[in-house]
């Protein structure tokens, strides 16, 4: 029987799959994802052209599509015009079906027009890569096959079902349904682990809807992304340049007034920020729910939570008519939910210059302190020294 070139341990093997099936998420999560979709960085051309040759052997995927539906996602997520949200479509067709729903949304002229503009468009890629993507996995089979034999074409189906499952299914089924979140962004997005390797970092996917233009999906220092790892290795290499990564916030010594520092910093990580607020009133709304228990008043913790982290406009009617009760009843709870509100509309009034801004932010927080709330004071205070780490 044909063995290939190369004989192995059946361990050798496995870790030949893992090789090829990891080189395949590098190329995704740094030259499609975090270079081409989000242009977080710039890669050297020789990179750039390997990732582009592997991914066509282990794909088939084109860059422009990739890049198109991956920007749609972005630009409408969590609505009927996602191309991928477990939120609209439900968790079990994302992961089962995420690829063929990425197909489905590849072919659409409009999204490749509007959302794939700035992807290469040279000869290899009009000729070679995107007129003949099945030409390049059998290419793959081929080459599996003359190295290790017919236990090549086992591994040819790993690398052919790796990236539709992972990436498809996984990170825009799960990554959008069950993990953790630092950051309260506008969707349903959520960190897999804490621990980027599986899939190079892409488990961290709350971290890159907060700051999408960001090369760094890793965020606190407990979180691993190895796919940030080797492209800091690339750039200490002269491969890759970082063009952005997501702001660091510090806090001012003596601070006591918002300025345009104040408002540049709150602007820049507020998701951060929307979070750190609804940490920091959770006692308060505890304490406030046991107080309204003892007046027959319905409600628990999990509906405060949500409402803490979502704008009134996407609860339901239902939800909307009970929170209105129960806020009509707390004047703790009313004030501590409307505060959030007015804090978000900082960065929704595009009609306002930076000084209205910065008046309102001060204003917010004179308020805030003068609520006669422990917690929203001691927010506010913290708030005002916000400014935006030198790098």
């Amino acid at each position: 029987m044909f063995s290939g070139i190369f004989s192995l341990p059946w361990w050798g093997y496995v870790v030949v799959t893992l090789v090829f099936t990891h080189i395949t998420i590098a190329a995704v999560t740094i030259y499609l994802h975090r270079h081409s979709a989000h242009r977080a960085l710039d890669l050297h051309p020789v990179i750039s052209h390997f990732f582009r040759l592997w991914l066509w052997l282990t794909t088939g995927m084109e860059t422009k599509q990739w890049t198109a539906v991956h920007r749609k996602h972005h630009a409408r997520c969590e609505t009927e015009e996602d191309p991928h949200s477990p939120v609209v479509l439900g968790i079990e067709k994302v992961m089962w079906q995420g690829a063929d729903l990425y197909k489905l949304e590849s072919k659409n002229a409009e999204t490749l027009e509007k959302f794939g503009q700035g992807t290469p468009d040279d000869w290899m890629e009009r000729n070679i890569y995107s007129s003949h993507s099945v030409a390049g996995i059998a290419t793959m089979m081929i080459i599996n096959l003359a190295l290790f034999g017919f236990i090549g074409l086992t591994i040819w189906a790993v690398q052919m079902m790796w990236i539709p499952f992972f990436a498809a299914g996984i990170i825009n089924g799960v990554g959008h349904y069950w993990g953790y979140r630092n950051f309260q962004a506008e969707d349903a997005s959520r960190n897999i682990v804490p621990w980027g390797i599986l899939i190079g970092g892409e488990e961290l996917h709350n971290n890159h809807h907060a700051y999408p233009s960001s090369a760094q999906l890793s965020n606190k220092w407990w979180e691993f992304d190895i796919g940030w790892m080797y492209i800091r290795t690339m750039e200490i290499l002269g491969l890759a340049r970082v063009k952005k990564v997501a702001p660091k916030v510090m806090l001012a010594a003596d601070k006591t007034q918002c300025d345009q520092d104040t408002l540049h910093a709150v602007i820049q990580s507020r998701y951060d920020v929307l979070t750190k607020y609804a940490r920091s009133v959770k006692q308060t709304c505890a304490d406030e729910i046991a107080h309204l228990k003892t007046r027959a008043v319905r409600v628990d913790r999990s509906m405060v939570k949500r409402w803490l982290q979502n704008d009134e406009q996407k609860l339901s009617a239902l939800e909307r008519e009970r929170m209105k009760e129960v806020l009509s009843n707390s004047k703790t709870l009313h004030t501590v939910y409307s505060m959030r509100q007015e804090l978000t509309s900082l960065w929704q009034r595009s009609t306002a210059n930076k000084d209205e801004l910065v008046r309102q932010l001060e204003d917010w927080c004179h308020r805030a302190e003068a609520s006669g709330i422990v917690a929203l004071q001691d927010f506010s205070k913290r708030l005002r020294r916000y400014q935006l780490a030198r790098v």
